[in-house]
């Protein structure tokens, strides 16, 4: 038996081998997550260090240059050299395997060492032998390390996800994958196989922009032995011929240099010189995007498989996968037409077959196959005797990809062809599993995703090509097809761990567009644990359990094709279907003239229309100025006057679509102490407010725990997404620790909840209860059962507006009458029923964040401005604390923050997602942006470089207009926190006159 040194970790010079060459690539590849949260993903890109140019070439050149790589760093330090760093390897405690030894360093005395890193040091600390090293993550890193070599991976189909999965996964030291494929390699017949290729990478999302950005880079360098490359940057031109949709393409420029892609607006003579075949009359003005252009999605693909393959991931193709094989919770293999292949891992790339797949593990897939008409004319005259046309397909394009979304239309060419696409037609589901096994043979026109084109389904089209392009009219239709694709309920990927089976992970409903980003973040999720691509709503646990029928399924996915192009307000509600969760409140706010909005299935009051007969009464200094039409949409003055009596005297907010879990048992503390960042082991009766992080130290929630009995904890989480994660640790929790059992409840249905806020808050809950509700028997931040008017309920003392109040929870069935017990006895007070848009305005201005918003994933407590949320000298462990120390010990300011900014003019109001500029450059961009009636200016949060600081001039821009605006003092509104923790004052302390609170 070999004998351990006290340190498993070596460091030896890097040699000129092919081994150490392609590790130290990798390593470079694997270093980006990291670097990215140190510094940014601006600051260092997206693309692979192994894919960048000549960077693999050069770092060959200097191994090959001296056996001892030397970098000289441009200060007067001494010269660096490159070190591998590697783990004493022992046959004695893992199993050995082929897939390890190639990766082994066996030296003249029988000692194996695996490298797991590398590390630059100073020439005059160069060691004369293996020097042992220590890091304080070498468990953990280790851990990552050994997952890779031995965990069996099994990748479900071979199209563009699948086979760029399997390169990120080889990218970052994955061994032992299989990809199974029911088709042929070369032609699998899935979306891929028949994909336009278009890439537009601008979205209203900055996670989907980010994910096509990524794309777009790893696509451009691919390229086979030819040096053909598998991108077209031919650039992305979509045009206007509407005002409205003038005013659309500004909003968009906006998302364009918030998320930092290269764009541009053109005038009607710029989109001709771009794009010639033009209608002059027609358009109006365009935006130009010289970074987009066509992706050659097949030959990506074939060369991806080409890759792995050379890497050791084996393929089985024309295999048909029949089942998913499990034990308990967890995955175990994969059921196919030619045996059982074991799996640790099962990630399911399925495409428009992931229904199938979903439910052969008992996991609902909410996504739903529609086909989608695109069509080829015969030769354009103007397109003909050029020789770009004797170019292979997709390279055979020499003007820009084209969008007239006003006729929901896009187009490419084929050389002297042009292809079309259409949305504008009736959406037409398919059902994957009607269409049997794909044959051994396919070809471009003969595959499962394929189907007969509909030639009337088209005619508007062709009418409104032949108008945006007139030389259309000399050709016809030569071939065209209706293709599957995929849509979901929100038209998002779905990509992520199912909740119910460990080990199964599914990236579906992923196009061309954002398929190597969605790759790259489900290895590192298999990986490192989290994506650095922020994937809050591309979870697949994000859907509430109504949202997975499948009649809310096919109904909601076609309302997104059929919506796909049209210009959307952020606030705009679904038509359809609605009403399918209310709270017992429903009807009375109805009567009151609640304007609904909806999410999650919930139907939620925004306003009250009942409110509007108090307008005459606003103060002045309380009166909204006019907005814009745009931000005009789905609010009304109505706000100002809930806000004001919000602040002034009492009101009462619906609150039951939040989330409510209860967390149980003898392991609940357990569980709480290990996710959490704050102490949670308070008696019954405290609440503390905390957050969930990932392993690298990023906000992956904030949530409320209140306990309520010493096994007993009340947990207000933000999303669906929250539940299921609870509800997973729970059961590992269980299985792993059985003496320190706890279960998960989601008891949101059967509850109901109403937020009364307000400094008359108390006088109005004391007229329907007997027990005490003062600051001594409730502090701000407890909780405790009571009764009110007979009802049993849980108080809890917190607010989302700073003020004075509580959130009162009780069962369902009681809560018709609790909405009555509290509005008649607040009556007397002023009590008005307020909606969530004066909730919003509030809570902004008290400095609340709203997860999913304001913050995600991709930032850490100290730059999000709630680090007074995390413990670091809790004792206990927690996901997250390491790389929180590990920061810290850095003592490196933050390189961003999120500011509040308030607007100069006093009335200029914005909506989110816009660009900031700091010194006449795009920074940042605005996350949540309210009109704050306290303050009487608009005001928003927005996320900044570090160098930015308060009282610094900025500028935002909205629709093409400059907005001024100034970083200010976060909170606006009571910063001390004076109100939430108001003491008694009796009737007479009341400042506000009786006529006003009436």
């Amino acid at each position: 038996m070999t004998t351990h040194s006290s340190s498993p970790f070596h460091l030896r010079p890097a040699k000129s081998t092919p081994t150490d060459h392609a590790f130290i690539l990798s390593a470079f590849d694997s270093s980006l997550p990291l670097l990215a949260s140190i510094g940014s993903h601006e600051q260092w890109g997206s693309t692979p260090f192994s894919q960048r140019g000549d960077f693999p070439q050069e770092t060959l050149k200097e191994l090959d240059q001296s056996e001892e790589y030397r970098l000289t760093g441009k200060s007067n330090m001494d010269s660096l050299r490159i070190f591998i760093v590697e783990r004493e390897y022992h046959h004695d405690d893992e199993e050995h395997t082929e897939s390890l030894s190639s990766h082994l360093r066996v030296t003249s005395d029988g000692q194996c060492f695996l490298p797991v890193g590398f590390a630059y040091v100073r020439e005059n600390w160069i060691p004369k032998a293996d020097y042992p090293v220590k890091s304080a993550d070498e468990h953990q890193f280790t851990q990552r390390q050994k997952m890779a070599a031995t965990q069996r991976v099994v990748i479900i189909g071979a199209g563009i996800v699948g086979a760029n999965l399997a390169d990120e996964l080889v990218t970052r030291g994955w061994q032992d994958i299989t990809v199974v494929e029911q088709g042929p390699l070369n032609l699998p017949g899935g979306s891929t196989s028949h994909a336009p290729g278009l890439v537009f990478q601008t979205n209203g999302s900055k996670t989907m922009t980010r994910l096509a950005q990524y794309t777009v880079d790893k696509l451009r360098s691919l390229s086979d032995e030819n040096g053909m490359p598998c991108f077209n940057s031919i650039g992305g031109l979509e045009v206007a011929t509407t005002p409205a949709r003038v005013e659309e393409l500004k909003r968009k420029l906006g998302y364009a240099m918030s998320w930092g892609v290269d764009a541009r607006l053109l005038t009607k003579e710029e989109c001709l010189e771009k794009y010639p075949l033009l209608n002059k009359d027609l358009v109006l003005a365009g935006l130009h995007t010289p970074t987009d252009g066509l992706a050659l999605a097949a030959r990506a693909t074939q060369l991806l498989i080409a890759r792995t393959q050379q890497a050791g991931v084996r393929y089985r193709d024309s295999t048909l996968v029949t089942g998913i094989e499990q034990t308990g919770s967890r995955v175990t293999g994969v059921r196919t037409s030619q045996g059982i292949i074991p799996a640790d891992i099962v990630i399911s790339c399925a495409g428009f077959w992931g229904v199938e797949i979903g439910a052969m593990a008992g996991v609902a897939i909410p996504l739903l196959p529609l086909a989608h008409q695109y069509a080829k004319t015969t030769t354009v005259p103007a397109l003909a005797n050029r020789d770009v046309n004797h170019r292979p397909n997709g390279m055979n394009a020499s003007m820009p990809i084209l969008r007239h979304q006003d006729q929901d239309l896009y187009y490419r060419e084929h050389g002297d062809q042009v292809g079309i696409g259409y949305y504008g037609h009736r959406p037409m589901p398919v059902v994957a599993a009607s269409l049997g096994q794909t044959p051994e043979h396919v070809d471009e026109k003969h595959m499962p995703s394929r189907l007969e084109f509909t030639a009337q389904d088209f005619a508007p089209a062709w009418k409104a090509s032949q108008e945006l392009l007139p030389v259309l009219r000399e050709t016809q239709l030569e071939d065209g097809f209706n293709g599957i694709f995929s849509f979901t309920p929100d038209g998002g990927p779905l990509v992520g761990q199912a909740s119910n089976l460990d080990g199964f992970y599914v990236a579906e409903a992923v196009w061309v567009t954002h398929s190597a980003g969605v790759a790259r973040s489900m290895a590192e999720l298999l990986t490192d644990g989290a994506s650095t691509i922020d994937l809050t709503e591309c979870e697949l646990s994000r859907f509430e359990e109504v949202q997975l029928s499948r009649d809310y399924v096919n109904e909601t996915s076609q309302q997104n094709f059929v919506e796909i192009y049209d210009i959307l307000h952020p606030l705009q509600p679904r038509e359809s279907p609605r009403q399918l969760r209310v709270s017992p409140f429903y009807e009375k706010q109805r009567a009151l003239g609640a304007f609904f909005l909806e999410l999650g299935g919930w139907e939620r009051p925004f306003w009250y229309e009942a409110n509007a007969q108090l307008l005459h009464a606003l103060p002045a200094q309380w009166q909204p100025p006019p907005r814009d039409t745009w931000s005009s949409r789905y609010t009304s003055p109505i706000t100002a006057v809930e806000a004001w009596k919000t602040r002034n005297a009492v009101a009462m907010y619906d609150l039951t679509s939040f989330h409510r879990v209860q967390v149980s048992g003898p392991g609940a503390a357990t569980l709480l102490q290990r996710l959490t960042t704050s102490d949670i082991t308070a008696p019954p009766g405290a609440i503390t407010h905390t957050l969930l992080l990932n392993r690298q130290g990023k906000i992956r929630s904030d949530i409320f725990v209140a306990r309520l009995e010493p096994d007993l904890f009340q947990i207000g989480a933000n999303t669906a997404t929250d539940v299921a994660y609870l509800a997973v640790e729970a059961r590992r929790q269980r299985q792993h620790t059985p003496t320190q059992w706890v279960q998960v409840s989601d008891i949101t249905g059967s509850t109901c909840c109403i937020g009364l806020w307000g400094p008359r808050s108390r006088a109005v809950i004391r007229a329907v209860s007997n027990d005490d509700f003062s600051t001594t028997a409730l502090p701000y931040m407890s909780v405790k059962r009571a009764t009110i008017a007979g009802i049993p309920i849980t108080a809890l003392r917190k607010s989302y507006v700073g003020e004075l109040g509580w959130e009162v929870q009780t069962s369902a069935e009681y809560g018709s009458r609790l909405w009555d017990a509290l509005w008649q006895a607040g009556k007397p007070h002023g009590l008005i029923a307020a909606g969530r848009s004066a909730m919003n305005a509030l809570r902004l201005e008290k400095g609340i964040r709203t997860y999913g918003v304001d913050m995600t994933t991709e930032h850490d407590p100290l730059e999000a401005g709630v680090f007074h949320l995390v413990d670091l000298d809790k004792k206990e462990e927690y996901v997250g604390k390491a790389a929180l120390q590990s920061a810290a010990q850095r003592k490196q300011p933050p390189l961003r923050r999120l500011r509040c900014l308030t607007i100069d003019d006093g009335h200029s109001m914005v909506m989110g997602k816009e660009p900031v500029y700091f010194g006449g450059k795009p920074v940042g961009y605005v996350t949540t942006a309210v009109f704050s009636y306290t303050t009487k200016r608009p005001a928003a949060y927005a996320w900044l470089p570090g160098r930015v600081r308060e009282g610094d001039a900025v500028v935002i821009e909205y629709f093409g207009r400059q907005v001024k605006a100034t970083v200010s003092a976060d909170p606006l509104f009571d910063p001390r926190g004076s109100k939430l923790h108001r003491e008694d004052t009796g009737a007479d302390g009341f400042e506000t006159p009786l006529k006003n609170r009436l």
